[in-house]
């Protein structure tokens, strides 16, 4: 029988310690809010005014007859051809400057690092080739495909050099990052015994994290279809451009058919990805691997193999043109134009001005996604039945379709400024957000789930005292991470004039004020790296 004093003693759940904490937590919340909201004009009641309603109302009725005619849907087959082949091209290309840069800036692979102490002239490399990946990745891909079209012009190669640069700096960071981590006492053994950097990564570390390399690589190339959409936008052709072209002419027909196409492409992309890493491939339930039939596996290698020759071979790449001598002069000539920048006081002001709006339209899109997204996420993770599939079709379709887009059309709406690119940052990240925090909360550890449901707890309370708390660190860690990610987003939704650094970046470039684009550049890539250097730092401490 019970002590009389354990039954009047309140249960775990209504002696919580931490409510004060929670509490202070939540006004600090509420109060930063407060001038994010100012910086991003956000009235989302604005969208509910007559004039906006009936605006939206005639572009949405089009989307209840997709444009399905052949003439029509063999154009977007083709411009779905361009789209994946640009991806496919510029992700090779970028291997092509992420694997050099890797091997020179991993010390495992330095020969003098064996001492214990690098000598002087690798680690100055090593230093050179790691700033140059950071400046790789930090300028996004619209961004360089914008400055792109200016020296090659119109077309798919600007897109695939854009994605190249971008994703080579990524390429090249992780690659680093995942032969730093091996075990490197294979390679320490080889580079002792005389071998080079190349025999001792072939024998020493590439066997040990091919699976981990393999999986980022085919994860980035499903990122890089995405993208190649989005680069359509400034010209450089596929389903990006259709897309653009139908939206500003309102055509709500041919937005609808454009989207789902685009959709199913990323979903098919999504497959071909999951099929494809080590890590997720025939995964059973109960967590056991069942390795996938090797002849299939084999045979979608060589389609993709096939896929990306075709890609070089399709797209009109002018390489003679591009690597010859007048076109080096060409880009030298264009990049001097940028310096000095312009650093009156009036147009850093205003360039402060811009910077402050990008950074409150990230921070702002990233926390209503947060809240959105764990919403979603309950429902994905704690429902059963229809419910659940719906959750989860919810947050596949939000996630499919990049900020750009979501601005494109919100602009319809809500007219121009930083608000609709606040609410495209939210939508396409309350997706990704979603997704990875219905996994996190189903791989919680259940046992004091359990000891609180059979103490009485409601289901509600198990979650806030139990399942919340153990995987709070992890979902802050996914919430930070995507921030990073935002920042970068919210620099490119002003090229549809959503506000921001992006959009002065787009009107500085259409006038030609170079020097002004130059200065308006560096501070995106400024901007970008205190936000991730930032991040990383709050996310260092949550793993500690």
């Amino acid at each position: 029988m019970s002590h009389p004093a354990a039954l009047s003693s309140p249960p775990p759940w209504q002696r919580d310690p931490l409510a004060l904490r929670r509490l202070t937590l939540a006004l600090t919340l509420l109060v930063l809010m407060w001038p994010l909201l100012v910086l991003c004009e956000f009235r989302p009641w604005e969208l509910l005014e007559p004039r906006s309603l009936r605006a939206t109302g005639r572009f949405l009725v089009q989307f209840l007859t997709p444009r399905l005619d052949g003439e029509f849907l063999l154009m977007v087959a083709g411009d779905t051809w361009r789209t994946v082949a640009m991806a496919s091209a510029g992700l090779a290309l970028a291997w092509i400057i992420a694997i050099p840069m890797a091997l020179l800036g991993t010390a495992r692979l330095s020969v003098s690092a064996l001492t214990g102490r690098m000598a002087a002239w690798p680690a100055a490399l090593r230093f050179v080739v790691r700033g140059v990946l950071v400046i790789l990745r930090s300028v996004p891909e619209l961004v360089w495909a914008l400055m792109l079209v200016r020296v090659i012009g119109l077309g798919p190669g600007s897109g695939v050099l854009a994605i190249a640069l971008t994703y080579g700096g990524m390429l090249g960071k992780v690659y680093a990052e995942i032969l730093e981590s091996a075990d490197g006492a294979p390679t320490r053994a080889l580079l002792r015994n005389g071998a080079g950097r190349l025999q001792a990564f072939f024998f020493g570390t590439l066997p040990g994290c091919a699976d981990e390399l393999v999986s980022y690589t085919v994860y980035r190339w499903e990122c890089a279809i995405r993208t190649s959409v989005v680069l359509g936008f400034v010209g450089a052709g596929g389903l990006g451009q259709q897309l653009d072209n139908a939206n500003k002419m309102l055509a709500g027909n041919e937005v609808i058919t454009l989207l789902l196409v685009f959709v199913a492409l990323v979903a098919a992309a999504d497959r071909v990805s999951a099929w494809l890493r080590p890590s997720r491939r025939g995964q059973e339930e109960g967590g056991r691997d069942r390795p996938a039939p090797r002849w299939g596996l084999w045979v979608l290698l060589t389609a993709l193999t096939v896929m990306f020759v075709a890609s070089f071979v399709s797209l009109p790449m002018h390489w003679g043109e591009w690597l010859s001598w007048q076109a080096f002069r060409q880009m030298g000539a264009f990049l001097a134009e940028f310096f000095p920048p312009q650093l009156s006081p009036d147009f850093l002001s205003r360039v402060g001005q811009g910077a402050l709006e990008t950074l409150a339209m990230s921070a702002l899109g990233s926390l209503l996604a947060a809240i959105a997204g764990l919403a979603l996420a309950l429902v994905a993770s704690r429902s059963s039945g229809p419910l659940r599939i719906g959750a989860r079709m919810v947050l596949n379709a939000l996630r499919s379709v990049p900020e750009l887009v979501w601005a494109s059309l919100l602009l319809i709406s809500a007219g121009l400024g930083p608000m609709p690119g606040t609410l495209a940052l939210a939508l396409h990240t309350t997706g990704v957000l979603g997704r990875l925090m219905a996994e996190a909360l189903e791989n919680a550890p259940a046992a004091n789930a359990l000891a609180l449901r059979w103490a009485g707890a409601s289901r509600w309370q198990v979650f806030l005292f139990a399942t919340l708390p153990q995987a709070a660190p992890q979902l802050l860690s996914y919430s930070l991470y995507r921030w990073e990610n935002n920042i970068r987003a919210a620099t490119v939704l002003g090229v549809v004039g959503a506000g921001g650094l992006g959009q002065m970046l787009t009107v500085h470039l259409g006038l030609f004020q170079m020097r002004e684009t130059g200065t308006v550049v560096l501070a995106m890539l400024l901007l970008v790296m205190v936000v991730d250097a930032c991040s990383y730092a709050a996310r260092r401490q949550l793993n500690r």
